[in-house]
């Protein structure tokens, strides 16, 4: 049995940086989805304006430090 231990701490390890990836990738796909909701109101066209640029970068960045927050919040629950 000790044998397959380090193998199965490798596995868990591989586990659970695939959960956080798919983390990862759903929060991105999420603050797409709020941000350009909230922030394009019009056709895009091949840049972004000012107000939209700034809007999307504002809201990123409140989104990431929410989910920081809210990350941390329940990492202090456990």
């Amino acid at each position: 049995m000790k044998k397959n231990r380090p193998r199965l701490r490798q596995n868990h390890l591989s586990i659970m940086q695939e959960k956080e990836k798919a983390m990862v990738s759903e929060m991105v796909s999420k603050l797409t989805n709020v941000c350009w909701d909230k922030c394009i109101t019009g056709a895009p066209g091949s840049k972004f304006s000012s107000g939209e640029t700034s809007c999307l970068t504002n809201c990123a960045q409140r989104y990431m430090d929410m989910s920081i927050i809210i990350m941390k919040r329940f990492q202090s629950m456990q």
